[in-house]
């Protein structure tokens, strides 16, 4: 029988380290072609699902920006972004992703830098580094998210863009089983959490010992979290779930672009 887990964070570290192993769609690197196009200027990333983000949610030009790829290893979003000509760090929980990052850094002559940690504690950064955080769908894995919204509006700078994707809290609502087979059964109340709503050897039975934990977060903490932090919402997207059975009766994802307000002219 497996042992509780008392340290989610180190938990899901070494979870999608095994994700890297096993080949999970969000571990596999970009390819030489997409970051030859990238650098023709031909590109496109995603923060939700398989939805391309709205061109006009980014800067008009990355070159020479700090941009932070924020739980977002796994060599997928940070190469492009450094393709383009921005100062890239990825930011992530697993080594395994991370080193994807670096492999294709190294292939394809780019330069970006990767550090480890727990996204809500990014105090490795000075107040005000960077331009733009990239935060796709990850903090389904994270505990609390709202100290996660108060360091992205801390590392930016005036005037800089937070864009992040985050699940819909209400398809933790259904009986993973059924899910799997296609059908959508009501099972649990809201906020979710894999260590309180299953039953004793369910998440094993379902994903496995070293499958990642996962937590819904309610939409006041999600996007109320972002304002209260600080930050002024500018776009919204949702996106269906990309491979459940939610997908056609409701969103799974929702994307936000949020700004940390440029500082007063004071002349």
């Amino acid at each position: 029988m497996s042992q509780p887990i008392t340290d989610p964070v180190a938990h899901n570290r070494r979870a999608w380290d095994r994700q890297v192993e096993e080949g999970n769609e969000w571990t596999r690197p970009v390819t030489p072609e997409v970051i030859a196009k990238a650098r023709a200027g031909e590109w496109s990333v995603v923060l939700i699902g398989y939805q391309p983000v709205d061109p006009s949610w980014f800067p008009s030009d990355l070159a020479g920006r700090d941009v932070l790829c924020l739980a977002s290893g796994g060599g997928q979003q940070g190469p492009i972004f450094a393709a383009l000509g921005a100062r890239v760090t990825v930011f992530d929980n697993s080594p395994r992703q991370l080193e994807q990052d670096e492999m294709v850094a190294e292939r394809e002559g780019l330069t970006l830098r990767t550090v480890l940690g727990d996204a809500r504690d990014l105090s490795v950064f000075a107040d005000a580094s960077f331009d733009l955080v990239f935060h796709p769908v990850a903090n389904v894995f994270i505990p609390e998210v709202r100290p996660v919204w108060r360091e992205c509006y801390r590392v930016l700078r005036p005037g800089g863009t937070l864009l992040a994707g985050f699940m819909n809290p209400d398809v933790f609502i259904f009986d993973a089983e059924p899910l799997n087979r296609g059908q959508l059964v009501v099972r649990h109340r809201l906020p979710y959490s894999d260590l309180t709503h299953l039953e004793p050897g369910e998440r094993e039975r379902l994903w496995g010992s070293d499958s990642p934990v996962e937590y819904s977060h309610t939409l006041t903490d999600q996007i109320g979290g972002q304002l209260d932090a600080g930050f002024v919402i500018t776009g919204f997207s949702e996106a269906p779930h990309h491979s459940d059975a939610t997908a056609g009766w409701l969103p799974g994802y929702y994307a936000t672009r949020a700004v940390k307000p440029p500082l007063p002219d004071t002349r």
